[in-house]
């Protein structure tokens, strides 16, 4: 096949991209990098490929998408130099498709006009940023509330597409409320360790009796258990306002 039918084909399918890097993508991450959805959320195992996936797509747009900008926002300024190395190492496994216009530690400017940015996940740092066509929030449930209140108006205009990827950090916080009450707005896309081929079950079963239930729900079956300090679990605060439920010591008792 001839340099110009695989980049045409690269351009039509970021699958093709991925398979560019010696990427096998499991159907979920072929799912992730075609869909086209607005708003998607990637409930994901440890190590289960899903920062690696998002590098891809955020490399497919920059490439193929000239005068595009991608915003890669993470909790701290160490983990989102981990996510920003990741793009870069996609980007040079392809041999550079692109040449680039300038490169650091946390930014990629392609001579298409493409921008690579990331970000450490707070409102201050962000505010500048206007029409991003991709927004990747990696350890989404980590990142509060009112950073994300102050990113979303970023897509407005362009009509960018926002991937949200994390595991679960306990009942609470904004991707916990879209994963379980955002209803059609978002796609949500759940991969917990027993799926992944590349985790081995002695594995996880070490890891279970390592970490204690707790955690081990979180990090590898992708659960959203109670907050390890919560005295009270979820089911017994909507009791209080369940009507159905009859009270353990009745007024006037």
């Amino acid at each position: 096949m001839s340099r110009l039918a695989v980049d045409l084909a690269r351009a039509l399918d970021p699958v093709q991209l991925a398979s560019g890097i010696g990427m096998d993508p499991d159907p979920w991450q072929a799912e992730v990098l075609r869909t086209d959805h607005p708003r998607l959320l990637l409930n994901c195992c440890r190590q289960s490929g899903k920062s690696t996936t998002s590098a891809v797509k955020a490399t497919h747009v920059a490439v193929y998408e000239p005068g595009s900008l991608t915003l890669l926002l993470s909790p701290s300024l160490r983990q989102s130099q981990e996510v920003f190395r990741k793009v870069t190492a996609v980007y040079r496994s392809l041999g550079r498709p692109v040449p680039s216009e300038s490169e650091n530690a946390l930014s990629l400017t392609l001579e298409n006009g493409s921008r690579i940015v990331s970000l450490p996940g707070t409102e201050g740092t962000i505010r500048s940023f206007s029409a991003v066509r991709l927004l990747v929030v990696d350890e989404a449930s980590r990142v509060p509330d009112e950073t994300i209140a102050a990113v979303r108006p970023m897509l407005a205009v362009s009509g960018g597409q926002l991937v949200a990827l994390s595991t679960p950090w306990g009942r609470r916080g904004w991707w916990f409320e879209a994963w379980e009450n955002g209803g059609a707005v978002w796609k949500r896309v759940r991969v917990p360790a027993s799926e992944c081929p590349r985790i081995s079950p002695t594995f996880l079963a070490e890891e279970r009796a390592a970490l204690g239930e707790w955690f081990y729900r979180q990090e590898y079956d992708c659960a959203f258990a109670e907050t390890s300090a919560q005295l009270f679990t979820e089911e017994h605060l909507r009791a209080m306002y369940d009507a159905r439920v009859r009270p353990l010591f009745p007024t006037g008792a």
